[in-house]
């Protein structure tokens, strides 16, 4: 009979080699200083773009000196514009897409119950998308497997404690008031994360030792964390929240918290059926809530297709099934399967993060353009919830 306390021991040096290859990659990542940077630059076409307005328009900021222009390299040729730079041109072209004073941020949950659909890389490829397009962005991750927390170049066991996620804040015996301590800086400037790590499961535990009083203190921690996370929202355009794949206490507080919801799913039969059963007992569990006095209101709920082989006949068949069931709910735009965000998830990076394409620059080119149209659509989405439609075109794409 195999002893118990050897299975224990062995399943913990697995885990604690894991976490030693983790922090190698991290380093090898991130070097020379260890810790991640943002290089990526855009150059004075593509800023234009992003601004929309012309490339004559900056050159004559930079030259009557209201903008100061990108520096030279070693060649002369101008290197392109910073993160940080664009946005002080928007400051000063007044092209900020920020929300109006009176506008409520967007809050969205990026969830679906069934793991490998792709959501943490969602999640984070959405805030990058944000980030470059000017609005300030929160990431909040709720999920004790932190790997949006990783993808932003932390490493859950080594640079996070407890202290320093949701835990604090939604545990039984809450040490913090609000979740200001919780908030990091970024590589980018513009978007702000808490992080999470495994530590963050205890609240789930808690919780459920809270015996007959469990009901009350839940409802309690439903709108404990509603309140901390609108307290914060007041200091940007856009939150992100990366709930647990499941059905526990602190996804329950973060879709009530939440006032969008976006459900990720791959083309497969598997996943489309685990969507259903997600959204059947989201359907259920948001009537309980809505019976129990806990208020929910989304100003839009869309399903998006990730990790999409247009030359894989199965997933046209699933696509159709989906397009079916799901009608305008689904959005259009689908997220295409590329290697370009395996190669940069590789490097604990997003796509909007890569100086330089990983495989071919067609590739590269192809899947940003994707990358760009799938994250614009909701965009829109959130824009539309503030009374700005662009044109009739892009309303059309969102309802349909």
């Amino acid at each position: 009979m195999t002893d118990p306390h050897s299975i224990v021991s062995q399943i913990g040096d697995l885990a604690q080699n894991g976490e030693r290859m983790i922090e190698r990659l991290r380093k090898r990542a991130f070097l020379p200083e260890s810790r991640k940077g943002l290089n990526v630059r855009f150059g004075i076409a593509e800023a234009a773009q992003l601004l929309d307005c012309s490339t004559n328009r900056i050159r004559m900021a930079e030259e009557d000196g209201r903008l100061p222009p990108p520096p030279a390299g070693e060649n002369g040729r101008r290197l392109g514009y910073t993160v940080e730079e664009l946005l002080n041109m928007r400051e000063v072209l007044g092209a900020s897409p920020r929300r109006a004073e009176n506008d409520v941020p967007a809050m969205i949950a990026v969830q679906n119950f069934k793991g490998g659909v792709g959501k943490s890389t969602v999640t984070t490829h959405l805030a990058h998308y944000f980030a470059v397009q000017g609005y300030r962005v929160l990431v909040v991750d709720c999920d004790s497997q932190a790997t949006t927390t990783t993808l932003f170049g932390f490493n859950p066991h080594f640079n996070i404690t407890r202290e320093e996620t949701l835990y604090p804040y939604l545990s039984i015996d809450p040490t913090q008031a609000d979740l200001l301590y919780a908030v990091m800086r970024t590589p980018w400037p513009n978007v702000d994360l808490i992080p999470s790590n495994l530590e963050l499961f205890d609240v789930e535990y808690e919780l459920a030792a809270a015996g007959a009083d469990g009901e009350s203190v839940l409802a309690a921690r439903f709108r404990k964390l509603k309140q901390g996370l609108n307290d914060l929202a007041r200091n940007y355009d856009v939150v992100i929240l990366d709930p647990p794949p499941a059905l526990g206490t602190i996804s329950l507080a973060v879709m009530q918290a939440a006032n969008a919801l976006l459900v990720p799913l791959a083309a497969t039969t598997p996943d489309f059926c685990s969507t259903v059963q997600f959204l059947s007992m989201m359907d259920q569990v948001l009537q309980q809530l809505i019976e129990a006095g806990v208020q929910v209101d989304y100003s839009f709920v869309r399903l998006i297709c990730s990790k999409f082989d247009p030359g894989d006949p199965s997933h046209d068949m699933v696509r159709a099934i989906m397009e079916q069931s799901f009608g305008p709910a689904l959005l259009p735009v689908h997220i295409l399967e590329s290697a370009e965000i395996s190669h940069a998830a590789m490097r604990m990076m997003t796509v909007y993060e890569l100086e330089k394409p990983i495989g071919t620059a067609r590739t590269h080119k192809r899947c940003k353009a994707n990358l760009d149209e799938a994250m614009g659509q909701i965009e829109q989405l959130v824009r539309n919830g503030w009374g700005r439609v662009e044109n009739v075109d892009e309303e059309l794409v969102v309802n349909g």
